[in-house]
């Protein structure tokens, strides 16, 4: 007989041991020997209801025993909000001095019971990067600037559920706080400190690195408003070539001072003059920003401007006070303080 040609029939999967059931706030009350209203209250943070730190410590204890994690989108509609606050994530490098601020503000609303969810904005404007947004339904959103957002931008986070939204641009939005960060007085105070050390031909540099005119061109701006000074656009791009190639023609531009944008591209620039054979300060005296640790270890030590910022539990509790307490009255907040340091290299 001839064989069929039919293919033989694949044989069903074995089915696998089923998966164990998540465990429950109920399960989590019987372990700890609580009313489920009160694991509720424990593991949400409850403000309004008083319960002792033993009560507490038992509830945590069976919920990470158990590996028992809160429903979020429950949670949310229990609160009728969500304990979101998105942060856009920085676009360009911002530098140690607002990396650190920036992790702490995060360690800060953590610590506040806040889930702080980073969100790509690259290439969206303001209208799509508020759309994208809104749809997390955040309680929350603290823009850093590199997106100009509009009044109409904020309305429509506000009708997604934000409570607040917070702007660290140097220009306020309507309907929005402002936490400002005067980059201006930066650069006013680096040239202010040149002009009393004797440099009135100053090179203000400014990076070719794309989205850092953010910081730069307020910096310029503030060094140019310097009475007594005559500042002059220096570009350079943050490699030893570009620093190699400025220095090489540093001496045909007729400046004595520099304020290199930062401490980074300061460091680096000063290393390419003293290949070059310039002696700093006595042929070009140096100043960057943000006071890093390295510039204290340079010989010649490197002059700077200390940007005092707030502590990431300030700024958190500000944000906090906004959620708790929206009002259309919206704030301003200074958030930082500009101070020159003068050492070696100036």
């Amino acid at each position: 007989m001839p064989q069929s040609s039919k293919p033989p029939k694949p044989h069903a999967p074995a089915a696998g041991p089923p998966a164990p059931a998540a465990p429950t706030s109920a399960d989590v009350a019987r372990l700890a020997g609580v009313s489920r209203a009160t694991v509720s209250y424990v593991l949400n943070n409850a403000e309004a209801v008083r319960i002792s730190e033993p009560t507490r410590r038992k509830v945590r204890e069976a919920a990470e025993e158990l590996g028992y994690v809160p429903h979020a989108a429950a949670r949310s509609l229990r609160a009728g909000h969500t304990r979101i606050v998105l942060l856009p994530t920085s676009h360009v490098p911002v530098g140690p001095l607002y990396s650190t601020f920036l992790n702490e503000l995060q360690g800060g609303l953590r610590r506040l019971d806040y889930t702080v969810v980073q969100y790509g904005s690259l290439g969206l404007n303001g209208d799509e990067a508020a759309r994208a947004w809104a749809e997390l339904r955040p309680v929350a959103v603290i823009s850093l600037g590199e997106i100009t957002l509009s009044a109409h931008n904020v309305a429509t986070l506000k009708r997604a559920g934000a409570r607040a939204v917070i702007t660290m641009g140097p220009v306020g939005v309507p309907g929005a706080h402002a936490l400002v960060m005067d980059q201006q007085e930066v650069g006013a105070q680096a040239a202010a400190h040149l002009v009393q050390r004797g440099h009135r031909r100053i090179g203000v540099v400014v990076p070719e690195e794309e989205g850092l005119e953010l910081f730069s061109a307020p910096r310029l701006a503030g060094a140019r408003a310097v009475r007594g000074a005559t500042t002059e656009t220096v570009s350079m791009a943050y490699t030893e070539e570009s620093a190699a190639a400025l220095a090489a023609r540093w001496r045909g531009l007729g400046l004595d001072a520099v304020f290199a944008y930062n401490d980074e591209y300061a460091m680096l620039l000063m290393r390419a003059f003293q290949d070059a054979g310039l002696r700093i300060p006595e042929d070009v005296a140096v100043i960057g920003a943000d006071d890093l640790l390295l510039g204290r270890l340079l010989r010649p030590r490197l002059s700077t401007v200390q940007v005092e910022m707030p502590t990431g539990d300030r700024l958190a509790a500000l944000v906090d006070r906004a959620v708790r307490e929206p009002s259309e009255v919206t704030e301003r907040h200074d958030l930082m303080v500009a101070a020159p340091v003068h050492r070696e290299s100036t």
